[in-house]
Formats: structure tokens, sequence, C-alpha cells
């Protein structure tokens, strides 16, 4: 049997143990039988791994070393932010007054949660400059729905929904911006980007006109950009009877530096896992807060929290596009990102987006002379290298170079996005990373342009030292395996 085939990721639970084998002894029931279900019910063709307690807790254990996190080194996703995550934050989120309360208490009962999520949503409306923030929302995209719909529902008490119709998205965006704009039953336009990274400002003049409802954009942008005169935009966007959306998911990049409501954006969503502390990844859990004008303050999504004098309530605003979920957000995320708040305070978040920027700029300036750096530099949270010149020369391509990363110890970037940069590597080390590992991130992605320079074969294989090799996907999406079967003889 081959190291591979040994390795614990490799071989099963199902191809482990032997018949007999149990974790625990149960003791002898001395309650009243009752018959046991008719035997044609009884699935013989099921088979469960059979293991002794220290076998089933050794292939847990090793499998969970396979497993990398922020815990476990430099994380450097670009967009999605993946940082460390202080643990005192998860400890006031698991607190039995929080943890154990249940969403249909009465808000009499619940009276500690309720005054913490409404400090969290003033602390975000002073972060983020807006008049108001509902916190319902679960997710990044559920946030974004929900600042679209506001959207949707002031034009139709305005009058103007059935003519305004068009949402302009960037080509840099989130690709879940125009999917939002197009799920709200908007026809989404796109404005290209102009060669400075910022999006083509004759372009947008243009598109402007009475049909658009609104456009949508990421501030500082996916190329780790500043939008450049966002402000003047806004007001040109406000002239034409349209209204500005901000995503907010790259905030860590402007935190205590500036503020939307202060640059004329109308409605903002946050991604609270991201930049205000949830170790998130795999579907959740998150936050998505959306923060509005004083305009759009009667549209926002239900419920929100109140100051009802003597007690705090839940409630209903005026004209409210609903509720997005069961019950009130995802309240242990919420708490977390209050926990990560009052701990730092304002220049603790200004630091936040100090040292973001820095690590960025420091990884830019370490590697720019290896990889193509289409949109230039200096840039703010993340930066966004190509591997066009290694594919172009080498016949190396980006892909390969993230599956390389792995065999010196990293998490892969975002590869492939934005779309308007070929071969991209989208690199976020995140405010959390020490110096020493931007430079051990750096010194590995030079070392694998050099790789590619003398023609070495490990990076077509790569990754070599992981327990599971490059897989081919196209198989796996095509012809996937589902279930065990056991191993043939």
């Amino acid at each position: 049997m081959s190291a591979r085939e040994q390795d614990f990721g490799a071989r099963l639970a199902f191809d482990r143990g032997a018949p007999g084998r149990r974790g625990v002894d149960v003791p002898r029931f001395e309650g009243v039988p009752h018959a046991l279900p008719d035997a044609s019910l009884l699935r013989t063709s099921l088979r469960l791994p059979e293991l002794s307690q220290p076998e089933l807790v050794r292939y847990y254990t090793a499998l969970s070393d396979r497993n990398y996190g922020v815990d476990s080194g430099t994380y450097p996703l670009g967009s999605c932010t993946m940082k460390y995550n202080p643990k005192l934050n998860e400890a006031v989120a698991a607190l039995s007054g929080f943890a154990e309360a249940h969403p249909l208490s009465s808000p009499l009962d619940v009276q500690g949660t309720l005054e913490t999520l409404f400090e969290l949503q003033a602390a975000l409306a002073q972060i983020t400059g807006m008049a108001g923030v509902g916190l319902a929302p679960a997710a990044g995209a559920h946030g974004e729905l929900a600042g679209i719909l506001m959207i949707k529902r002031a034009l139709e008490d305005r009058g103007e929904l059935e003519r305004r119709r068009r949402v302009l998205v960037p080509d840099s965006a989130h690709g879940t911006n125009p999917a939002t704009a197009a799920m709200a039953g908007f026809t989404v336009t796109q404005i290209p980007s102009a060669p400075d990274g910022s999006m083509d400002h004759e372009v947008l003049e243009r598109e402007l006109d009475d049909t658009v409802a609104a456009l949508m954009v990421t501030e500082p942008n996916t190329l780790g950009l500043w939008e450049r005169d966002i402000d003047e935009v806004a007001a040109k966007v406000h002239a034409a009877g349209a209204y500005v959306y901000g995503d907010g998911a790259n905030l860590n990049a402007i935190l205590g530096q500036v503020r939307f409501g202060d640059l004329g954006f109308d409605v903002v969503h946050l991604n609270l896992h991201k930049s205000f502390s949830t170790p998130h990844g795999g579907g959740g859990p998150g936050a998505g807060p959306v923060c509005c004008s004083a305009e759009l303050l009667p549209y926002l999504p239900a419920p929100v929290v109140v100051n009802g004098g003597e007690v705090y309530l839940l409630e209903r605003p005026e004209r409210s596009i609903g509720q997005m979920q069961q019950f009130h957000g995802n309240v242990g995320v919420l708490l977390r990102a209050y926990t990560y708040i009052r701990s730092l305070g304002l220049e603790g978040l200004r630091e936040i987006s100090t040292n973001a920027a820095l690590n960025a700029n420091y990884l830019w300036a370490l590697v720019r002379d290896a990889y193509d750096l289409p949109y230039g530099g200096p840039v703010l949270h993340e930066v966004v290298f190509s591997g066009a010149r290694q594919r172009r020369e080498h016949d190396v391509r980006t892909y390969d170079i993230a599956k390389r990363l792995i065999d010196y110890g990293f998490h892969p970037p975002t590869v492939y996005f934005p779309l308007i940069v070929d071969e991209a590597l989208m690199i976020e080390p995140t405010e959390s990373e020490s110096r020493e590992s931007v430079e051990a991130l750096a010194a590995a992605l030079v070392a694998i342009a050099e790789e590619a320079a003398r023609g070495d074969e490990a990076l077509h294989d790569a990754p070599v030292t992981a327990p599971i090799g490059r897989l081919d996907e196209t198989a796996a999406a095509r012809r996937p395996i589902l279930r065990w079967a056991p191993r043939e003889a």
C-alpha cells in the first residue's frame, strides 16, 4: 500500500476497523420491551463503519489536521477577507444569556440581546455615515437583495418603477451585484473599466437617463483600487433621479477613514463576517446588514430594534420590504461584530484599514516584478496580479500557480476573478497578517514564478506534497462518485 493510500485523508472510515468493534459499552436495557419493526423494513445493504473509540478519535483528529483555516496559517483569498478572528468574540457570543435565548421569546425576556443589537445598529450607522441600519439579512448577497428591493419599493412609491428598469453595474463588480439586480427584476447594463481601473465615466454619463434605477458600485472595487471621484459620480446619478447602491464587502480597506454616507451613497450592505470577525467559509454563517439614507429608512427589512423608552422592541418599518428570513438575523454573528467594534474602538478600527492597506501594498512591492500587474498600483486592501506572462512564455497557468502554493504551505488566493483580468491572481493578505507572513507568501509567489521560468514540471502536477493530489475536475463534475462502495479485491 502506498503512502498516500495509508494516509488518513485517503482511506475513509468505511475502509477501517472490523466487524464487532464498538466505541462504547451500552448498559443492558431495563425498560419495557417493544416489538421490532417488520423485518422487511431493514436495510441490509447499508454498511456502517465499525471502529473502536481510539480508532474513531484518531481518525477524526487526523482528518482535522488536513483542514486549513486562518488558525493554521495565511489564508490570502482576495475579496473574501479570510482574516484572524479573536477568540474573545466567540466567548461573548457563547454566553448563555445570548446563546440560549429563543427567537420567539417575548422582547421583555431578551432585553439584553435587544439592547446589544440596538447599539450595534447605531455603531454601524456611525461607521458608515448612514441614517439607519437593518440587521435582518443573513449574508452579503442577502443584504444586496434587501438594498435593491428597498430601492425598488421607493421607486414604486415615486411612481417611476415602470420607467426605471435598468441597474448600472461596473464590469469589475462582485458577481452577486448583477445577479441581485436581475433577481429583483431589473435589466443590468455593464459599465466598462477605464485604464486606471475605475469605471469609465464617459460611458456612465452616456448611460444615465430616466430609465436608470440605480448604480451598484463596490468601493473600493475588486481590483483593490479606489473608484475615482465617487462623490461626483454619486451627484450625477442623483441628478438623473437614480440611487447609488454600495457594495460594502471591502469595508476593511476604509474603516475609520471615509464613510459611504458622506460620499453620497443611498444604501450599502456590509459583510459583518468579513469586516467584523466571524469565522466563515463553506456557506456560512454570515450577516449582511443593510444601511441606508433617511429617505430609505421606511423601507428597511423587518424587524429593526427600536428604543421604546423603557424597553427595546422589534418593529416593522412603515413601508418595509418585509422579512428576509424567519427571525431577527444571525444573532451570533451580530454579537461577534458588536464585541469586535467595542473591543477596538474608533482608533482600532482606523488601524484595521491602515494595516490592510500596508500589507497589500507591501505584497505588491515584493511581487510586482514576478507577475504582470494590469492595473498598476498602489492599492488599498488587495492586489490583483496576472499569470498571463507565465502562461504565454512558459505554458504555466494561474491554476498551476495556485495549486503549487499548497506545496509551499499556503492556501491559494482567489483565481480567475475579477473576470476583466486575464489569468487573475487576487490576493488579500488582510490586516491581521504579520510582516513575516506577508514576506513568506511573497517569497513563495516569487519562487513559483522562477520555477515556471525554469520549466519545472512540478508546477503541472502540483500539489505534490498534499494528501490528495490534483483532481480531474472535469470528471468530478461529470462523473461524480456520490456513494461509498467496497474496494474490489
